[in-house]
């Protein structure tokens, strides 16, 4: 049995399976979708994207580190974001009951 749920959200809508039902997500999934949505909801991602003095990346990377660090299913210390490429950038983080999550935004 799962101790998570949601609705799977890919492109700002509702995943739908062939019959037109809604897909669901659970346990690691789940919580990887809400971290994503999370940094997104925040507005400090674009804020990140935009900045282009390293000192201020950096600053940026760390508030969204101690944000994605605020979920409670996350074993403390573990969150960590880095820079894939400019623009795009790869959040690791390991549950508490589920193992490792990884997230690109």
């Amino acid at each position: 049995m799962s101790v998570y749920v949601d609705l799977l959200i890919q492109g700002n809508d509702l995943t739908l399976d062939p019959s037109h039902q809604p897909l669901p997500i659970e346990d690691r999934a789940c919580i990887a979708q809400d971290i994503a949505h999370m940094i997104r909801d925040s507005g400090l991602l674009v804020t990140l994207v935009a900045e282009r003095n390293t000192l201020r990346q950096r600053d940026g990377i760390q508030q969204l580190e101690l944000l994605v660090e605020a979920d409670v299913r996350l074993v403390p210390g573990t969150a960590h974001i880095t820079q894939v490429e400019p623009g795009q950038y790869l959040v690791t983080a390991t549950t508490l009951e589920f193992g490792n999550i990884e997230v690109t935004l």
